[in-house]
């Protein structure tokens, strides 16, 4: 879209950037060490970058990451040299949530809903990442064991962004399927009436079904990793692996079926 305004670039990226900080305060489960399961909170910057492209998505999204830092400040006073605050600065902040710009990298791909559900997640995945090599380098011996730490570290930092990462994509799949984010001016989707009746249905039903399992999974985990002195992650060793992959599976199965119906439903315009 390179006749839009730069005064309209600005304003939208502004726009985007409050809503991302006002939606990671919107913490539908928060751990003890930090980390927490959000509305969408990256999705308007995965958005952003996917309307603009890279470039612009990248400077909007380190941007973002200085916002997050400045909120998780204190953070900072647990490093116990520099480097490790230089590395908690890159790892948890700048690359964890810069990485939102790969939504301009998918804005060509034919099926919005498909490509705005991969933007997110492959920028939640690349984040995961990035929170775990901190957990297991930079936050061993501080509040994750030294021993095993990369175990530890994978299992926490899942425990969260997993369910983080499913939300993101059914928001994301709804939000591209209803709006039409490749336009200079953000409108609706036009999907005939000629659609079946069916396929919108069995959208909805397939969204629904997904968020519940992940709320299944969540349910599941987070209860055996609290002991009474507190949040212990070796209770996961408690957990049956079949009553997270199941409803995960069930999730995933869900959303890719949301991505067909809905693509089907455009197609049809």
């Amino acid at each position: 879209m390179k006749d839009v305004k730069m005064s309209q670039k600005l304003t939208e990226s502004a726009l985007m950037l409050a809503m991302a900080t006002v939606l990671s305060f919107v913490k539908i489960i928060e751990l003890p060490f930090g980390g927490s399961i959000t509305l969408a909170s990256m999705l308007p910057m995965v958005i952003l970058s996917y309307r603009y492209g890279f470039l612009w998505g990248l400077f909007s999204s380190f941007v973002y990451s200085l916002i997050q830092l400045l909120l998780g400040l204190n953070n900072l006073s647990y490093a116990t040299s520099f480097i490790a605050a230089v590395a908690i600065i890159l790892l948890d902040y700048v690359l964890a949530f810069s990485c939102t710009a790969v939504g301009g990298l998918f804005r060509r791909m034919k099926n919005p809903p498909a490509a705005l559900a991969l933007s997110a997640f492959v920028a939640c995945v690349i984040r995961f990442f990035c929170h775990t090599l901190s957990g297991c380098t930079v936050w061993a011996g501080v509040s994750i064991p030294t021993g095993d730490a990369m175990l530890y570290s994978l299992i926490y930092n899942a425990a969260y962004m997993i369910p983080e990462t499913i939300i993101t994509v059914i928001v994301a799949v709804y939000l591209a399927s209803a709006l039409d984010f490749a336009k200079k001016t953000i409108s609706a989707q036009k999907i005939s009436s000629s659609v079946p009746e069916y396929a919108r249905v069995l959208s909805a039903v397939s969204g629904i079904i997904s968020l519940a399992c992940v709320i299944v999974a969540a349910v599941v985990v987070f209860p055996a990793l609290q002991n009474e002195d507190g949040f212990d992650i070796t209770g996961i060793v408690n957990v049956s692996p079949l009553s997270v992959v199941i409803p995960l599976v069930i999730a995933a199965a869900g959303i890719t079926a949301m991505v067909i119906l809905r693509h089907t439903g455009r197609k049809r315009a």
